[in-house]
This record gives structure tokens, C-alpha cells and sequence, in this order.
């Protein structure tokens, strides 16, 4: 394929998704990540589209939020692995609320086998995913739904959360960065999110690569809020990537990652190659994935603690 004729794919898939990750778009014209971000250099040139973290948006993509339909398809792999890594957080009889979201649906499907779990949501696809669990009670909030994901907001789904306690809080967003946290592109939704977090003892976020670095509107939760964060390993070239998590780690985030692969078992293990990054102290954020400690299992969540 011409530069020419990828270039203009690329654009179009931009244009219909409104974000795409590298990695998806390399996987779609058939060559390698590295010639895609130069392709999407261009492109930026050009000024038809803006670089993110690891993929593309439309240019003024700050403010605008991808649909349902198109979220879907972005970093498929990527999200399975971390509602996979995320669902081995919680425990049978547990009470959590589940957030808005394409990957926490992919977490959803998999709490469906967890007994006696009570979830709270304001997401139809997670109470979907949960609707014919046995032994998993879901409890939706009232609010006015929003078509563009499938999600209840407003005043009636904030108030239906006053007086709500829950061990943990699972959350997405549109954006993750060490210095503002959580954020997402639509007020209504985050203040619904905001809403979630106060009924939590626990804060869980669940973000691909794709989001570490990336800014949007409206802030959900603040760094110094966010308990743990479920992420997958960013490609070797992702520097930015790796730089926000060390910045998150030394904020106190405990960081968990998914595995590239899994163990015959379904088991997912913890990434182990360095991530960029200043190092702070002995075993660090760089540490704990460069080299895993002895007596590590396969599987484990890989909890790196500010040092």
C-alpha cells in the first residue's frame, strides 16, 4: 500500500472513530506501528488530525467524546486483559459500583461468576452483562439516560447514590495523568462519576495505555483519590506512557498490569519488561516490572507501592 492511500485510511478511520490507537491502526493497513506514527505525523502536519499518547483523535479532540459504537472497537485486547487483571480484585459477597464504560463491561461479563456480589450501577451494558448472573444482585440508579453510552446521568442517578457505602469503586474515564487524575470529556458524566467515588472506600481505574497521558474536560477523581489502577503494558515506544505511571506510583497509585499473554490456565501474568521513568528508590515502579521478585505467582496482581 502507497503512503498516500494508508495515510488517507488512517484519516478515515480517525474521522469515523474519533480516537484510534496506533496499534489498531497499524493492524488495519497491514504495517508496523512505526510507520504508522510517521504517517500520523504527517497527518498531524497537516493539521487533519491531532497525536495522542499511543494513538490519533480529530483535531479540538480534547473536548470530544467518541460514541459507544465507536469506544467498542479501540484497544479490544487491551481492555479484556485488564477486566481480567481487574475482576481478581473482587471477592465473593463483596458490594462494589461499576462505572460507565466499554471496559468496564468487558469487567462486567467477567463479575458474572463471582457469587453473591451485589453491584450498583448507572450502566445499562454493565447491568446487561449482569442480568442473568446467578447469585449477582444489580442495583441501577435512576437519572436520564444518554444514548451515546448507554448511561444513566443528572440529578436523579447522583441523588439515588446519597447514603451509599461500598468496598470499591470501578471506574473508566477518557483521560489519565498524574496531575489531574480521572477525566472525561462530558460534565453529566462526571459528575455522576464523582458521585460513584463518595460511595467508595476503594477507588479503581481502569485505563489502557492508550489514556495515560491524555487530558479531557472534566475531572472525575483526582490522583490522590485513586486507590489502584488496572492498566495493560505500553508498547517499548510508549515513553510517555511509562513516565505517567512512575509519576502516578510516586503519587502513591498502586499500579497493577496486564500481561501481553496468558498461562494456558487463563491466568494473566504480570508484564515484566522496564517501563521509562525516573527511579525512586530501591524497587521501584521500573523495578517491580523489570525484574519480579522471587516467589511471585503467576497471575498475581502486581501492586507497585510508592517506595
Amino acid at each position: 500500500m502507497f503512503a498516500a492511500e494508508r495515510r488517507q485510511l488512517i484519516l478515515e478511520m480517525v474521522r469515523a472513530n474519533g480516537a484510534v490507537s496506533l496499534r489498531e491502526l497499524a493492524r488495519v493497513v497491514q504495517t508496523s506501528e512505526v510507520t504508522v506514527r510517521r504517517d500520523v505525523r504527517a497527518l498531524e502536519a497537516e493539521g487533519l488530525l491531532d497525536r495522542r499518547h499511543g494513538g490519533a483523535v480529530l483535531p479540538g479532540g480534547f473536548t470530544r467524546e467518541s460514541g459507544f459504537p465507536q469506544k467498542s472497537h479501540l484497544a479490544t485486547a487491551e481492555k479484556t486483559a485488564i477486566a481480567d487483571l481487574a475482576a481478581s480484585l473482587v471477592e465473593e459477597g463483596e458490594a462494589i459500583v461499576v462505572g460507565a464504560g466499554t471496559t468496564t463491561q468487558e469487567l462486567a461479563r467477567r463479575l458474572a461468576r463471582v457469587p453473591g456480589l451485589t453491584v450498583v450501577t448507572n450502566s445499562l451494558l454493565v447491568a446487561q452483562a449482569l442480568a442473568h448472573a446467578n447469585r449477582v444482585e444489580v442495583v441501577m440508579t435512576g437519572g436520564t439516560l444518554r444514548g451515546s453510552n448507554y448511561a444513566l446521568v443528572g440529578s436523579g442517578a447522583e441523588q439515588s447514590l446519597q447514603g451509599l457505602r461500598v468496598s470499591k469503586a470501578f471506574l473508566s474515564g477518557s483521560g489519565l495523568t498524574a496531575e489531574r487524575g480521572l477525566s472525561t470529556s462530558n460534565m453529566l458524566s462526571a459528575s455522576v462519576d464523582r458521585a460513584l467515588v463518595q460511595a467508595a472506600a476503594e477507588v479503581v481505574v481502569l485505563a489502557d495505555h492508550t489514556k495515560l497521558g491524555t487530558d479531557t474536560m472534566f475531572q472525575t477523581v483526582p490522583t490522590d483519590v485513586i486507590t489502584r489502577l488496572v492498566t495493560d503494558e505500553p508498547p517499548p515506544h510508549d515513553d510517555r506512557a511509562g513516565t505517567e505511571l512512575q509519576a502516578l506510583a510516586d503519587q502513591g497509585v498502586q499500579i497493577a498490569v496486564a500481561g501481553a499473554s496468558s498461562s494456558p490456565g487463563g491466568e494473566q501474568v504480570p508484564a515484566r519488561r522496564p517501563l521509562p521513568g525516573p527511579r525512586r528508590g530501591q524497587g521501584g515502579l521500573r523495578g517491580m516490572l523489570g525484574e519480579q521478585p522471587a516467589g511471585v505467582e503467576r497471575g498475581r496482581v502486581a501492586d507497585l507501592r510508592r517506595r
